[in-house]
């Protein structure tokens, strides 16, 4: 099955596995523009370790290319998916990236060219928040953080931003306009920590909407690398009774968790 090419159409499905020991998230359905706008905070610099980005800033240390904060939306927009391997580490400032060692370079370079880390991809030089590596970026994605709120908080919005996308399509000619769907806190995603570090699939496919309320089902499904075989996977799971349900309330504009 070439559910890669299909990428883009499949937005209504989220796989997150959270591998607790080495601070980092696997997930499958979430794209590198959505989770930039789904960050709290707008970070400063990118340092680019994979990409195809033509319009990148280069650094005579390193001898790699970086995005400066004032390209982003254009790196946002330039279609990422496109690239194959898309990896990067956000960074502070220039002072700090000249700073780097030889020995920090070239755990930087493996880091890009395996996806895998030689010591944790944290540097107090670059101030660093995460490690993003992806192929065919929205399909494979390992974000390394810093702090795991920012997991969450990011998580939360993408969850809105979604359902706002889905219900506007869905409602293509209706002429009243549509209110965006507020995000999931982080504390109530914190909830089923127990059950990302199983690995779960969100989908928003198979919401319900029922009177004054929607909700959202998560299976358990557990620990994938290959895409291929998680999304066969949740199709077959998809029958079964789920472990939980993000629920929206429509009075009062807010999502809870029921389990």
């Amino acid at each position: 099955m070439q559910l890669k090419k299909q990428v883009h159409e499949v937005r209504d499905l989220i796989y997150i596995h959270h591998n607790n020991y080495d601070q980092y998230v696997i997930t499958y359905g979430i794209e590198f523009k959505e989770f930039m706008e789904s960050l709290s905070v707008k970070l400063k610099y990118l340092l680019l370790l994979k990409h195809r980005f033509n319009d990148g800033e280069f650094n005579m240390h390193t001898l790699l290319e970086f995005v400066p904060q004032e390209k982003m939306d254009v790196l946002m927009n330039d279609g990422v998916y496109g690239y194959g391997n898309f990896c990067w580490i956000d960074f502070n400032g220039i002072e700090g990236l000249n700073d780097l060692s030889g020995q920090e370079i070239a755990e930087l370079l493996y880091l890009g060219h395996i996806k895998q880390h030689l010591k944790q991809p944290f540097y107090q030089k670059l101030r660093n928040r995460f490690a993003y590596l992806a192929h065919d970026d929205g399909w494979f994605n390992k974000v390394y953080y810093r702090e795991l709120d920012d997991f969450y908080e990011m998580l939360g919005n993408v969850v809105g931003i979604k359902m706002s996308q889905l219900h506007t399509r869905k409602s293509l000619f209706n002429l009243r306009k549509n209110k965006p769907f507020p995000a999931v806190s982080g504390k109530t995603l914190s909830q089923i920590s127990h059950l990302i570090k199983e690995g779960i699939v969100i989908s928003l496919r198979n919401r319900e909407e029922i009177k004054q309320r929607i909700e959202i089902p998560i299976w358990v499904i557990g620990d994938y690398i290959d895409m291929d075989d998680m999304y066969e996977e949740a199709l077959k799971i998809e029958k079964n009774n789920c472990q939980a349900k993000l629920v929206y309330e429509k009075k009062t504009d807010e999502w809870k968790l029921l389990m």
